[in-house]
């Protein structure tokens, strides 16, 4: 049986057995671009984000082997005009070079080239022994007109490579293909699909004729990226899940001008396990991250940071080579992390922040193996913290503090309330799986400084904190009353926890006060 071509649709029948989310639309950006200029497109995404099952839904479409109208029956493709006229109509041929990660790097290129001409030769017998695939094609398509659909997946593997040797080898083999003058009469559409764009590569002569979308730039694919709100809602009504839970820990995503992005396998292992936690470590190594922390490390240090507290931060992507091999700056950290959808993009101010509760705890398990004592500390220390508080123990709570304060002061400097705002989330930082944490949040008639609400179904209480530097902690309570904070809370909770926290600068120490509304 052929595996690079003719093979059929069974591929996708097995993705549409599954919880299937209708992305069929990419297909019509597809069809927009084939046999035009534009005919080479390489849209890259992080993994996680559904890659692969877009590549095996456009080989079930294209494949003329297939036969595959009753798979896309009711999808968003069907109301396009042109869907007809493209439905497996043509050769296609679907490479997916994880397929030959098993084999010696040295012999990869030259390997797999001798399977694609042998599957090629199962389709046209009259084909002759050859070793180049390219050179294959171009006598198929002399002897019989034939113009082909190919589909890579994980293009950008061998790319990745650091044998320098290996990777101009691929090149080359990428090179025979696309840089023909013959090239544009051979291919109908090429569809790239990796987790890096290739556009600023030193070998980008090879493959500047390609159309680029990315995770930082993804035009008019953008909405084909992540799930939308309203497709994880579906999801969650068909499936008997919680919206709520299902936000907090997989949302957070900003892609183009899609402003509520979830991270597609994590929502669909949620679903399948009946179970909201952390999977992004199951299918990738926070040791990916732990690599690039020591890169401009007092920027990249102070930027992560301000992210585990909430925050965002400024970043140039376009300085980023697409090269990670290459990294030098704060801004090519920070950009790579995006492209590997450990933080997310805000083009419109051009801001990375952490996306959601599912990577914050990646970013906890890279910041402890990174040599970051002091921050790594705080971070350990901090269910404990938080266990202190739902139990009201006053004192505990001000010795951490303290405490806190002195491991933390290289840092974070305390000098005002904004800057005990920042230590006090990661002093917190444990609360993130249990609660919506909000810095500033309207409540009664101000501003509270800090408020935790707990999840949906979470037995835990709702924590309302107001800060005070060089004033009093009992003053910090009357303000949480004479303002009514908690008013606005009391649908989330039946308890909340008024935490008042002041810091006296003479005597470098904290005086907490505690108060409870049943």
């Amino acid at each position: 049986m052929s595996e690079f071509i003719d093979y059929g649709n069974y591929d996708f029948r097995r993705v549409k057995n599954s919880n299937f989310v209708d992305k069929s639309g990419l297909l019509n950006v597809l069809n927009s671009n084939l046999d035009t200029e534009n005919s080479f497109m390489c849209i890259s995404r992080p993994r996680r984000f559904g890659k692969s099952v877009a590549a095996k839904m456009a080989y079930a479409y294209y494949d003329r082997s297939s036969k595959s109208e009753e798979l896309f029956e009711g999808l968003e493709i069907t109301k396009s005009p042109d869907y007809k006229k493209h439905l497996n109509k043509y050769p296609t041929i679907y490479i997916d070079w994880n397929r030959f990660s098993t084999y010696d790097k040295q012999t990869i290129v030259k390997e797999a080239q001798k399977c694609f001409v042998k599957d090629l030769k199962d389709s046209y017998p009259f084909l002759e022994e050859k070793e180049s695939f390219a050179n294959a094609l171009f006598e198929i398509n002399k002897k019989t007109g034939d113009r082909f659909i190919l589909i890579i997946d994980e293009w950008d593997m061998l790319v990745r490579d650091e044998n320098v040797e290996i990777r101009d080898e691929y090149v080359n083999f990428l090179r025979a293909m696309f840089k023909s003058n013959s090239a544009n009469k051979l291919f109908l559409l090429v569809y790239m699909t990796g987790i890096l764009p290739i556009i600023k590569y030193k070998t980008q002569s090879a493959l500047n004729n390609f159309r680029e979308s990315s995770i930082v730039s993804p035009g008019k694919t953008a909405k084909y990226y992540g799930f939308t709100k309203d497709e994880v809602r579906s999801l969650c009504e068909e499936n008997d899940m919680d919206f709520a839970l299902m936000e907090h820990a997989y949302d957070g995503y900003i892609i183009g001008n899609e402003k509520s992005m979830f991270n597609p396998n994590s929502v669909m292992q949620a679903i399948d396990n009946r179970n909201y936690e952390s999977y992004w470590s199951k299918t990738a190594s926070f040791m990916a991250i732990e690599t690039y922390l020591h890169t401009d490390a007092d920027n990249v240090r102070t930027k992560i940071i301000g992210m585990m507290n909430g925050g965002s931060t400024t970043v140039k992507v376009s300085s980023f080579r697409n090269d990670m091999k290459n990294i030098e700056t704060c801004d090519d950290v920070l950009t790579l992390l995006v492209h590997l959808g450990y933080l997310s993009y805000d083009p419109e101010t051009q801001t990375v922040m952490i996306p959601n509760t599912e990577v914050s705890v990646e970013f906890e398990n890279a910041v402890s193996v990174a040599g970051w004592g002091e921050l790594s500390k705080a971070v350990n220390d901090s269910l404990n913290l938080l266990d202190d508080t739902i139990n009201l123990r006053t004192k505990k709570i001000a010795k951490a503090f303290d405490t806190y304060h002195f491991e933390a002061s290289s840092i974070l400097e305390f000098n005002d309330e904004n800057s005990m705002a920042c230590a006090l989330t990661l002093a917190y930082y444990a609360a993130q799986p249990f609660y919506k944490i909000f810095r500033e949040l309207p409540t009664g008639k101000g501003f509270a400084d800090m408020v935790f609400i707990p999840l949906p179904k979470s037995p835990r209480p709702a924590i309302v904190v107001e800060l005070k530097y060089d004033k009093s902690a009992q003053g910090a309570i009357d303000q949480i009353r004479r303002k009514n904070y908690p008013a606005s809370l009391k649908g989330f909770s039946k308890r909340i926890i008024l935490l008042g926290i002041n810091y006296n600068k003479a005597e470098a120490k904290h005086e907490v006060e505690l108060e409870v509304i049943e």
